[in-house]
């Protein structure tokens, strides 16, 4: 398992950009996916952002032109810039990493989440 640490969240102006970062601790090699998600209050946690170990990147589509997820060289942290920020993307932001391991081991490990609010 991982240790994740994020760090970058805050109150932003509608248009506004913030730049989410989560940083892992430990042992990354069995890393498949690097995601972002999000839980509003009152909805269910949804999935944001994924760059897979390939480099694979998919967006949730109202995201899609607004934000970029990104990683570091050594694949243990991983970025999200969030730009044209909306009201509507107020939310907790959680990092999760997903890992598999031979020969059929499978595991999750979550960020502490951060704050991101959008309001004038």
């Amino acid at each position: 398992q991982v240790q994740l640490v994020e760090s970058g969240g805050g109150l932003v102006q509608p248009g506004g950009s913030l730049r989410l970062s989560c940083a892992a601790n430990g042992s990354i090699i069995n890393i498949v996916t690097m995601n972002w998600y999000r839980q509003a209050p009152g909805k269910q946690r949804e999935l944001v952002a994924q760059i897979s170990h390939e480099g694979k990147i998919k967006y949730a589509d109202d995201v899609k032109d607004r934000f970029t997820i990104s990683r570091d060289s050594g694949r243990s942290t991983v970025f999200l810039q969030m730009n044209s920020l909306k009201p509507e993307d107020t939310a907790v932001y959680y990092c999760m990493m997903y890992s598999a391991a031979w020969p059929d081991y499978e595991w999750n490990d979550w960020g502490q989440g951060t704050q991101v609010t959008v309001s004038s």
